[in-house]
């Protein structure tokens, strides 16, 4: 039971990488649509923000969209993962409370399911980077030289 249990473990461990990498494109992926969405007409993501009572309706319609369309740049990369996290985890809570948190959970019904899965996978890129396949890695590596050093 023993080998079973550390062979097990040997593939879920070397599975780490391929699973940030994953999760990294899923993300950058679905920001895109809405990204582009706004840069199409950032006019009318400013006049529906007003709506709403967003205060800089306009500025506010800038920066998420410029953060959205950072994100899908550098999650593809996988540079600067963890700290692109953080605004996009904003964007995604905003979202929550201010369109889909009166709808439920049901991302059937624009329920908060898929902005919460969102900041969930952003939450796992913020605690574990962006993976051995990323930008982020390799600047450490070459920043580290041939000196020991951690990630």
């Amino acid at each position: 039971m023993c080998i079973l249990k550390e062979k097990m473990d040997s593939v879920l461990d070397k599975s780490k990488d391929f699973s940030l990498l994953l999760v990294r494109l899923i993300l950058a992926y679905g920001f895109y649509e809405p990204a582009m969405m706004k840069w199409k007409d950032i006019g009318a993501v400013a006049d529906w923000f007003a709506s709403m009572g967003f205060p800089f309706a306009t500025l506010n319609a800038y920066m998420a969209a410029s953060v959205e369309a950072a994100g899908v740049v550098l999650l593809v990369l996988g540079l600067f993962t963890r700290y692109i996290t953080l605004p996009l985890i904003v964007v995604m809570l905003v979202a929550i409370t201010t369109v889909h948190l009166a709808s439920g959970f049901s991302a059937g019904n624009n329920g908060f399911e898929i902005p919460l899965y969102y900041m969930i996978m952003l939450l796992v890129l913020a605690a574990h980077g962006g993976g051995k396949w990323s930008i982020d890695t390799l600047m450490a590596k070459m920043n580290c030289g041939s000196t020991s050093c951690s990630n």
